[in-house]
């Protein structure tokens, strides 16, 4: 059966490819021929190829709430219940996904998302209400418009890990701490498209509340700190490449500095940014260099993502501030001071942010 009658199959596709994002779901159920096509994990990559992948950013944030105080001066504040929400950077749209049906009470605390091919994994966390430690791995799919439940994390209870994808199919999961407070060495890989997990060998260190990248096409573990030394970050990294690999390789002096990992992120141009004293500072070879310098607004608790030479800030200036979120777009040229402009955020998607990823779908 024609994809589109009267039209060679291939002409069709070129046709299909070309739909923007938020049509995917409707296209989708207009017949089994189209279903098919767009579900299959070759669509995603001819759309690349044909450089029609769009960059979104979905993030783990929480609502906004108005407080009025005796006076009626009113004020925002963030609040507990924290759900989806996507940033399309290219039309400047925000909108929530839509909730997990299982998770009344909104997504888990301290959660991980992370995206992989053309779906966002929600995985482990707190019960917000009795912080019950989950193992849980939730699914959206952005071509069906829907979620579904993956296999739980094995190996027992694990918070504050560090997790990442390669974008196109594997998640490893590395890290964090157990239900009695001790750091592991343990780590584990997440197959999507076999919805299965696999036990990797265990890291050299112990790392708590490290942080994973995919970067130069390795998974690394980078930071974080074992049991007896809590909150002394480590310098070092370690570095597993699923392909070729049967154990981990550590990077000794990887941060140049014992400093927390959080803020790093690869920016999909071959480099790893990451925040440091104020600073945005990218990793070239051994030593990180100067980028930009943080904007004021975004000083206290900055979150950073990257995407095509572009960086994305989020932070506020003083604790308890909902955020600010600025846009650095020139993130490779050579001038000294580099210009960040402020994003006229809608005050509901200006709540604190646990967790956020970047797709090109």
């Amino acid at each position: 059966m024609d994809l589109l009658p009267g039209l060679p199959n291939d002409i069709a596709l070129e046709c299909l490819i070309r739909l923007p994002l938020h049509q995917f779901s409707k296209a989708a159920s207009v017949c089994k021929n189209w279903k098919k096509e767009i579900k299959h994990p070759l669509f995603r990559q001819r759309r690349k190829e044909s450089g029609l992948t769009r960059p979104v950013i979905v993030l783990s944030q929480a609502m906004v709430t108005t407080i009025r105080d005796p006076y009626g001066i009113t004020s925002l504040s963030s609040t507990q219940y924290y759900r989806l929400t996507l940033y399309d950077p290219e039309r400047g749209f925000w909108y929530d996904l839509p909730p997990i049906p299982e998770l009344i009470d909104g997504l888990p605390m301290f959660c991980r998302v992370v995206g992989v091919g053309s779906d966002v994994m929600v995985i482990g966390g707190c019960d917000p209400v009795n912080w019950r430690v989950m193992d849980s791995v939730f699914i959206y799919n952005f071509v069906s418009g829907s979620w579904r439940r993956g296999a739980d994390m094995p190996g027992g209870q694990r918070l504050f890990f560090g997790c990442a994808s390669d974008s196109e199919r594997f998640v490893v999961v590395a890290g964090g701490h157990n239900d009695e407070k001790n750091a592991l060495r343990s780590a584990l890989l997440y197959d999507v498209a076999e919805d299965e997990w696999v036990t990797l060998p265990e890291m050299a260190m112990e790392r708590d509340e490290c942080k994973c990248a995919f970067y130069r096409g390795e998974f690394h573990v980078i930071g974080g700190y074992p049991t007896p030394a809590q909150g002394q970050f480590q310098r070092s990294a370690e570095v597993f490449n699923s392909a070729t690999s049967r154990e981990w390789r550590l990077e000794e002096d990887f941060l140049g500095a014992a400093t927390c990992p959080q803020t790093c992120v690869e920016g999909g141009d071959g480099r790893l940014y990451m925040c440091r004293d104020g600073d945005v500072v990218v990793k070239l070879d051994a030593t990180w260099k100067h980028v930009a310098r943080l904007p004021r607004g975004v000083s206290n608790g900055a979150y950073v993502t990257a995407w095509q030479g572009k960086l994305l800030a989020m932070g506020n200036s003083i604790l308890g501030e909902i955020q600010n979120i600025y846009e650095l777009v020139d993130v490779n040229s050579e001038s000294k001071e580099k210009t960040w402009r402020k994003l006229n955020t809608p005050n509901e998607y200006r709540g604190h942010v646990q967790s956020l990823c970047y797709l090109d779908i």
